[in-house]
């Protein structure tokens, strides 16, 4: 997918980049667009000179005009995920990239929620993890949310998913995250019970972060 391609892009590349001339196509207004330059985004990302230019090159020839609207995000996600519905997924994956929430995604956010995703410290990715859940961006995850985003990732993995999907899965997988997350029974999750509970026990945070392996 976008993400995947190019994750790969920054391991894998061995090919020569000319900087002078991705420098002028960031100082090119494009269609939809007009990227910050490499300075600016290496000064607030994790990524080198280099690696920004490697993105920004795999970004274009994806996104042409700059930006990704969510249902070309959505089929270029689905396109890797034949056996299931990736859709809903991709929605609140694009939800989460998306922080202008004006329904594209700029090559500056891409690339700063990459930068938190690949090399954040823990705590940012998961906090970057609990916006993902925070649906209704309230402050808050509750049982609706954690169970639309679970329902989602196993209609995404279709006949691959283990253990195979059943009705009630979802439940009970997201009552035993609360179980263990709402320490006080608020009935809703706090970012700081969310943290706590994750850096507490490894399997919930392996969980929590099953995102990373469907980029």
């Amino acid at each position: 997918c976008l993400l995947g391609r190019n994750i790969k892009a920054i391991q894998a590349s061995q090919v020569p980049v000319r900087t002078d001339q991705i420098d002028d196509e960031l100082e090119m207004t494009m269609v939809c667009h007009r990227p910050e330059g490499l300075e600016q985004l290496e000064a607030q990302t994790n990524f080198t000179k280099r690696e920004l230019q490697i993105l920004y090159r795999g970004f274009k020839n994806e996104c042409p005009s700059g930006v990704v609207d969510e249902e070309t995000f959505k089929h270029i996600y689905a396109q890797f995920f034949p056996h299931g519905d990736a859709s809903t997924y991709a929605h609140y994956l694009f939800n989460a990239f998306d922080t202008t929430n004006n329904g594209s995604i700029k090559f500056e956010e891409f690339v700063m929620g990459l930068s938190t995703l690949l090399r954040g410290t823990m705590r940012e990715k998961l906090e970057w993890t609990f916006h993902l859940y925070d649906i209704n961006n309230d402050g808050y995850i509750n049982r609706e949310e954690m169970t639309e985003i679970v329902r989602a990732i196993y209609d995404m993995m279709g006949k691959y998913t283990y253990p195979a999907l059943k009705g009630d899965v979802p439940k009970q997988h997201v009552d035993a995250f609360f179980q263990k997350m709402d320490k006080n029974k608020a009935g809703v999750v706090t970012l700081e019970e969310f943290i706590v509970a994750c850096q507490e026990d490894e399997m919930m945070m392996r969980s929590m972060q099953l995102f990373e392996n469907v980029m």
